[in-house]
Protein backbone atom coordinates (compact mmCIF):
# COMPACT_ATOMS: atom_id res chain seq x y z
CA UNK A 1 0.00 0.00 0.00
CA UNK A 2 1.34 3.43 -0.92
CA UNK A 3 0.63 5.96 1.80
CA UNK A 4 0.65 9.74 1.81
CA UNK A 5 3.09 12.03 3.57
CA UNK A 6 0.36 13.14 5.99
CA UNK A 7 -0.39 9.49 6.77
CA UNK A 8 3.30 8.88 7.42
CA UNK A 9 3.52 11.93 9.67
CA UNK A 10 0.49 10.85 11.71
CA UNK A 11 1.70 7.25 12.00
CA UNK A 12 5.20 8.33 12.99
CA UNK A 13 3.86 10.53 15.79
CA UNK A 14 2.29 7.46 17.38
CA UNK A 15 5.43 5.29 17.31
CA UNK A 16 8.87 5.18 18.87
CA UNK A 17 10.29 2.78 16.28
CA UNK A 18 9.62 1.55 12.79
CA UNK A 19 10.43 -1.66 10.98
CA UNK A 20 12.86 -1.01 8.15
CA UNK A 21 13.09 -3.51 5.28
CA UNK A 22 16.05 -3.37 2.90
CA UNK A 23 17.38 -5.77 0.28
CA UNK A 24 20.57 -7.62 1.19
CA UNK A 25 23.46 -6.52 -1.01
CA UNK A 26 24.74 -10.09 -1.36
CA UNK A 27 21.73 -12.32 -0.80
CA UNK A 28 19.19 -9.99 -2.48
CA UNK A 29 16.71 -11.16 0.18
CA UNK A 30 14.58 -8.71 2.09
CA UNK A 31 15.90 -8.08 5.59
CA UNK A 32 13.82 -6.34 8.27
CA UNK A 33 14.79 -4.82 11.58
CA UNK A 34 13.34 -2.38 14.10
CA UNK A 35 14.98 1.05 14.06
CA UNK A 36 14.48 4.38 15.77
CA UNK A 37 13.65 7.44 13.68
CA UNK A 38 12.77 11.09 13.72
CA UNK A 39 10.25 12.77 11.42
CA UNK A 40 10.92 16.21 9.98
CA UNK A 41 9.83 18.12 6.86
CA UNK A 42 7.92 15.18 5.31
CA UNK A 43 10.87 12.80 5.72
CA UNK A 44 11.86 10.13 8.19
CA UNK A 45 15.47 10.20 9.29
CA UNK A 46 17.24 7.07 10.44
CA UNK A 47 20.50 6.86 12.32
CA UNK A 48 22.50 3.65 11.82
CA UNK A 49 23.70 2.33 15.20
CA UNK A 50 27.26 1.75 13.99
CA UNK A 51 27.21 4.59 11.48
CA UNK A 52 28.61 3.77 8.04
CA UNK A 53 29.62 0.30 9.29
CA UNK A 54 26.00 -0.77 9.91
CA UNK A 55 24.88 -3.57 7.56
CA UNK A 56 21.49 -2.11 6.66
CA UNK A 57 23.22 1.17 5.79
CA UNK A 58 25.62 -0.65 3.48
CA UNK A 59 22.62 -2.39 1.90
CA UNK A 60 20.86 0.88 1.05
CA UNK A 61 24.01 2.12 -0.67
CA UNK A 62 23.49 -0.76 -3.15
CA UNK A 63 19.69 -0.54 -3.39
CA UNK A 64 17.95 2.62 -2.20
CA UNK A 65 14.44 1.12 -2.39
CA UNK A 66 13.17 0.47 1.12
CA UNK A 67 9.95 -0.35 2.91
CA UNK A 68 9.01 0.83 6.33
CA UNK A 69 6.22 -0.32 8.57
CA UNK A 70 4.93 2.09 11.19
CA UNK A 71 1.70 1.99 13.19
CA UNK A 72 0.44 -0.92 11.09
CA UNK A 73 0.99 0.87 7.78
CA UNK A 74 3.46 0.04 5.01
CA UNK A 75 5.32 2.75 3.12
CA UNK A 76 7.53 2.30 0.07
CA UNK A 77 10.14 4.84 -0.85
CA UNK A 78 13.72 5.72 -1.52
CA UNK A 79 16.46 6.07 1.01
CA UNK A 80 19.16 8.67 0.67
CA UNK A 81 22.46 8.45 2.51
CA UNK A 82 23.51 11.68 4.18
CA UNK A 83 27.18 12.17 4.94
CA UNK A 84 27.24 15.95 5.48
CA UNK A 85 28.52 16.31 9.05
CA UNK A 86 26.34 19.35 9.81
CA UNK A 87 23.15 17.57 8.73
CA UNK A 88 24.17 14.37 10.57
CA UNK A 89 24.78 16.36 13.76
CA UNK A 90 21.34 17.99 13.37
CA UNK A 91 19.69 14.56 13.08
CA UNK A 92 21.68 13.21 16.05
CA UNK A 93 20.41 16.17 18.10
CA UNK A 94 16.83 15.36 17.05
CA UNK A 95 17.36 11.75 18.17
CA UNK A 96 18.67 13.03 21.52
CA UNK A 97 15.59 15.27 21.87
CA UNK A 98 13.24 12.38 21.12
CA UNK A 99 14.91 9.45 22.88
CA UNK A 100 17.21 11.09 25.46
CA UNK A 101 20.96 11.56 25.41
CA UNK A 102 21.70 8.58 27.66
CA UNK A 103 19.65 6.21 25.48
CA UNK A 104 21.24 7.45 22.24
CA UNK A 105 24.72 7.16 23.72
CA UNK A 106 23.92 3.68 25.05
CA UNK A 107 23.01 2.24 21.64
CA UNK A 108 24.74 4.38 19.01
CA UNK A 109 28.50 4.12 18.60
CA UNK A 110 29.32 6.12 15.47
CA UNK A 111 27.75 9.33 14.16
CA UNK A 112 29.20 9.73 10.65
CA UNK A 113 26.07 9.17 8.52
CA UNK A 114 22.29 9.19 8.61
CA UNK A 115 19.59 8.19 6.16
CA UNK A 116 16.60 10.07 4.81
CA UNK A 117 13.49 8.13 3.80
CA UNK A 118 11.36 9.91 1.21
CA UNK A 119 8.02 8.67 -0.11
Amino acid sequence: MWMSESGLKNASEESMEITLTVRGRKSQRKVSRPVWFVYEDNSLYLLPIQGSETNWYKNILHDSDVEIFVAGQKYNGKSKAITDSIKVKEIVNRFISKYGESEVNKYYTKFDVCVEFVL
